[in-house]
């Protein structure tokens, strides 16, 4: 392992840390914790002094159907389940314009990821309305935002092909897609993602290798405590942050902490606490250093909140 106060130091000066050094700290003793919170603490008011942004936006989940199985998710249905298999555009609108009466600036675009390949009612909805595929149909209702409000849309389509990007590319002021994890391992049988094929790490690493090529703004992060060990938590950061140096495209980095919900295979798995979210954004901020914008969900951290800007945020999310 790297020395501590040596790390320390680069830290301080505002020094990249190598992949071994940043890997050491997945063996940090908990005796540094302070002072590691208070590095990027520190570096973070380096880059953005006393300023905590957030965004006003609209949430529009365009459909809840999803060809993955996440264990932890609650926001993929079944087609039983739900109403419509889509939001329609006139839906859509009706909500971007109230946001737009109550100061809202950004329309976020979500879905499930390919729910035509896995459910015949999306194939159906999505024919009726002259479409062949949900990104088709996500162009589409986000270049009529585009076109009739004051909001910008941002999309979280999933994983993406070169064509799919470019796509939604003209309008959209910007994308995301979380990477969640870099191990493989959590697929395996018995993990979270096993049984979800657009969770392999290698293909979203793909989708934001291939969104610095179209210099899409993209937006990405770690969901932690779905059994990833910390130095996985770094392998992760380190992975989004080779690709963010080959092409200088990802705006902010989110860490996520998982939360227990009823009704998913991982009800009953322990939750990370306080202490393990403090060291990942720590952390995440000693590797991207004092210019990347980096948030964590303050709803999932609730009555903690000053404490998760101690760590080293800068950014709410919306």
């Amino acid at each position: 392992m790297a020395d501590w106060q040596t790390l320390a130091d680069k830290v301080r000066h505002q020094t990249r840390l190598s992949h071994a050094e940043a890997l050491s700290l997945a063996e940090l003793s908990s005796e540094h914790d302070d002072e590691l919170l208070a590095l990027a603490g520190n570096l973070r008011d380096a880059g953005f002094r006393n300023v905590v942004t957030y965004s006003r936006k609209v949430f529009l989940p365009l459909t809840h159907l999803c060809r993955d199985v996440c264990h932890y998710c609650t926001f993929a249905k079944t087609p039983k389940r739900i109403d419509s298999p889509y939001l329609s555009v006139d839906q859509v609108l009706d909500s971007v314009r109230e946001a737009e009466k109550m100061g809202c600036k950004e329309a976020l675009l979500t879905l499930g990821e390919k729910p035509e390949l896995r459910y015949k009612a999306a194939r159906e909805a999505l024919a009726d309305m002259g479409f062949a595929t949900t990104l088709e149909y996500v162009a589409h209702v986000a270049k009529r935002i585009l076109e009739e409000t004051s909001l910008l849309p941002h999309i979280n389509a999933g994983c993406m092909t070169a064509e799919e990007i470019a796509m939604l590319r003209p309008v959209s002021a910007s994308m995301g897609i979380m990477l969640e994890s870099a191990s493989e391992r959590l697929a395996e049988k018995g993990m979270p993602h096993y049984g979800s094929p657009d969770k392999d790490p290698a293909i979203r690493l793909e989708t934001l290798r291939l969104a610095g090529e179209a210099r899409v703004p993209f937006t990405s992060g770690i969901l932690i405590g779905i059994g990833e060990t910390r130095r996985e938590r770094i392998e992760s950061l380190l992975a989004l942050r080779d690709v963010h140096e080959q092409h200088g495209h990802l705006q902010e980095i989110i860490v996520q902490n998982f939360r227990a919900k009823p009704d998913t295979k991982m009800a009953q798995a322990p939750e990370p606490d306080l202490q393990e979210l403090l060291w990942t954004i720590a952390v995440c901020r000693l590797i991207f250093g004092s210019n990347m914008s980096i948030q964590a969900p303050p709803n999932l951290s609730p009555g903690v909140l000053e404490k998760i800007v101690g760590a080293g945020i800068n950014d709410w999310g919306g």
